[in-house]
């Protein structure tokens, strides 16, 4: 069984470039405007725009954002911090440090929120 995570964003293209060019995500498929299927590690993410078909009306129209979201483990938070920083992207608070590590929160061009985890005291 695969498992894959769809997000609704408003604009497909600007949504590769960030996943693409920030977060080191690859192109599965682009066939359509309104869709895209990216990958990254084991992670595959489905991007679709609100009426292109496969985002589903049940309960409501799609729309991006919300709290729910994926996970990436970096090995280095500060430097990929700086990083997306020049890049321009938009964080969702500073970074928060727990027992099982350092988390930001960051936004794609939609203001879906990406969790970027740097694991610390033995946990991966």
């Amino acid at each position: 069984m695969s498992v894959s995570v769809r997000y609704i964003v408003d604009d497909v293209d600007d949504a590769i470039v960030f996943y693409r060019d920030a977060l080191g995500f690859e192109v599965e498929m682009h066939p359509a405007p309104g869709f895209a299927a990216l990958s990254h590690d084991d992670l595959r993410l489905l991007l679709n725009q609100p009426g292109a078909g496969g985002a589903g009306i049940a309960g409501g129209h799609p729309r991006p954002g919300g709290w729910n979201r994926i996970q990436i483990g970096v090995d280095d938070l500060d430097a990929t911090v700086a990083d997306l920083t020049e890049r321009g992207v938009t964080f969702r608070g500073d970074v928060v440090e727990g027992v099982g590590g350092r988390q930001v929160l960051v936004e794609d061009p939609s203001g879906n929120p990406i969790e970027l985890f740097e694991a610390g005291g033995g946990v991966r």
